[in-house]
């Protein structure tokens, strides 16, 4: 209850004070443009509204959305930050809709007001990954592309970021484009590690060399490793996971002391900086989700303790020193720590990870709150506060916090409640559980990749198996022919023709109880999919 009034104490004073700006300035109750100019709060702050059950607001802001947030803009927008927040805020929400009770189209999920927002976001930063490498520049002009003058280098999290949400958008649209270039961008990076299985900071997006040599798990780099594992899981793709695992080995190798991880020069592997960045607490959530949960729980607990000496993570932290670095003594409400107590708490249920939870309750009300909102902490040495409550708030830290608390989430299912959705391809199984969060915290479900078989082969695959079925049944053969679209043409009509005579056939036969369409053909690991799991050689 604590944390969900301390959502709506930011929220509605962002829509009191700040709306439609990207963000609320808590101190000043007035708001600002960060990212671009999307009312980037309301799109990151949606699925937190149902997943703390307020499905009247959901569909309220829905509306306000469609109606009011433009792409067509003269804006230079972040590549990165606009598919993590409004990308993947949209196709969280519009996978979320029905659930959430919006009146959905009839081809949904396949079809839908936010899955169409989503795309056109998407489709402006395509431009980005026309680089002779395939890795995108940083940022791009929303109306006219990447600007001449554009600088070259991208950090590595800004070229290895987008698999999640453009492997989604491609499934659900049917244009294998958006995951073609996320996988080209990931690829590029794999093809570019050091001798020793690292990569640095900073890439030259047209010549592939290094810019910034430092090889770690934080700024910079942290959501490329994340998107190998969490694309692993939501596309069932074991060279992801594998690309991972080895660099998860360079990494303990070269970088790993004590159970803290320090930057290395990414050739040599000699420590260039023996400092602990509080984005690298997501790690331990990450090795949870490849089962790793022994050295998890001992690194999140040398991480716990920085917090319990400051009452919050510092930006930078001198592991050696055991102090705040100069001019990163900051913390602007970052959700790392808690995303990880969330993961961690689901795999053991240690009490210390509700510990964690409380104190985390207990410091942002006590230094962060003020009467306009939540103010990002400026010195966590002197608690003094900075002017600025960013998006991420709502979208990551509250609805970690939350559902640390509440084991009963829709979002914990383990498969035993779901929906069946009839789609124009068929049927398909929603809200089963497993969903994979982006980097930005918002949930996909990972089912709904099976919804939209668009794509023309595969849609030719289930109408030449109906087909051969049918010609079975009748005993008699039949010249398969490629029908001009959707299968419409004699042999569509022929199969219709033997579907409603054989109708009453069906219904009685024990073995064709669902409809043909029900399932496409999936391989047994794709089928465990529902259930979220990964099964790993080694278990």
């Amino acid at each position: 209850e604590r944390v969900r009034a301390m959502f709506y104490h930011a929220y509605e004073h962002y829509l009191e004070s700040a709306f439609p700006y990207d963000e609320l300035r808590p101190l000043t109750c007035d708001g600002q443009d960060t990212w671009g100019s999307f009312s980037l709060t309301l799109i990151d702050a949606l699925d937190t509204l149902l997943i703390l059950g307020n499905v009247s607001e959901f569909q309220r802001v829905v509306n306000v959305l469609q109606e009011g947030v433009d792409f067509d803009i003269d804006v230079n927008a972040s590549v990165f930050e606009t598919n993590i927040r409004v990308v993947g805020g949209l196709l969280s929400a519009h996978l979320l809709s029905r659930k959430a009770g919006v009146e959905v189209e009839a081809g949904w999920p396949c079809s839908g007001p936010l899955l169409r927002m989503a795309e056109e976001a998407a489709r402006k930063l395509l431009p980005a990954f026309q680089t002779p490498t395939g890795m995108p520049y940083g940022t791009v002009n929303l109306l006219h592309g990447v600007n001449p003058g554009e600088t070259p280098v991208t950090c590595t999290a800004g070229i290895g970021t987008f698999i999640v949400e453009f492997a989604t958008l491609s499934h659900l649209t049917g244009d294998p484009v958006f995951e073609d270039v996320a996988r080209k961008a990931l690829k590029a990076l794999w093809k570019n590690r050091s001798d020793i299985g690292l990569v640095g900071n900073h890439i030259d997006v047209i010549t592939a060399k290094w810019v910034a040599q430092d090889a770690g798990i934080g700024a910079g780099v942290d959501s490329y490793f994340e998107y190998l594992v969490k694309g692993a899981i939501l596309l069932q793709d074991k060279e992801l996971m594998s690309m991972f695992l080895e660099y998860n080995k360079a990494i303990k190798n070269y970088t790993k002391f004590d159970d803290w991880y320090l930057w290395v020069q990414m050739y040599k592997g000699t420590v260039s900086m023996p400092v602990f960045q509080s984005l690298e607490a997501y790690w331990p959530g990450l090795q949870s989700l490849i089962g790793d949960v022994d050295n998890a729980m001992r690194t999140f607990l040398n991480y716990y303790t920085v917090w319990k000496q400051f009452g919050g993570l510092p930006e930078f932290y001198n592991i050696p020193q055991g102090y705040t670095v100069d001019k990163r003594e900051g913390y602007p409400l970052r959700p790392e720590l808690i995303e990880s107590a969330m993961y961690l708490y689901r795999a053991t249920r240690d009490p210390t990870l509700l510990e964690l939870g409380r104190d985390a309750v207990e410091s942002i009300e006590k230094i962060s709150k003020v009467d306009c909102g939540f103010a990002t902490i400026k010195d966590l040495r002197d608690h003094r506060l900075d002017n600025r409550m960013e998006s991420f708030f709502l979208a990551e830290t509250i609805k970690y916090l939350y559902l640390l608390f509440d084991p009963d989430n829709f979002i914990h299912n383990d498969g035993s409640d779901f929906e069946v959705v009839v789609t124009p391809y068929g049927e398909c199984v929603l809200n089963a559980g497993g969903y994979v969060f982006n980097t930005e915290a918002h949930p996909i479900d990972p089912a709904a990749l099976h919804c939209c078989r668009k794509r023309r082969e595969e849609q030719w695959e289930v109408e030449d198996l109906m087909r051969e079925f049918y010609s079975r049944k009748k005993t008699k053969k039949f010249t398969l022919k490629r029908a001009p679209d959707h299968g419409e043409g004699e042999n569509a009509k022929d199969s219709e023709g033997a579907s409603s005579e054989k109708a009453g056939e069906k219904r009685n036969s024990k073995k064709s109880s669902h409809s043909l369409l029900s399932c496409p053909s999936q391989s047994f690991n794709s089928k465990l999919a529902v259930l979220g799991q990964v099964f790993l050689d080694n278990t």
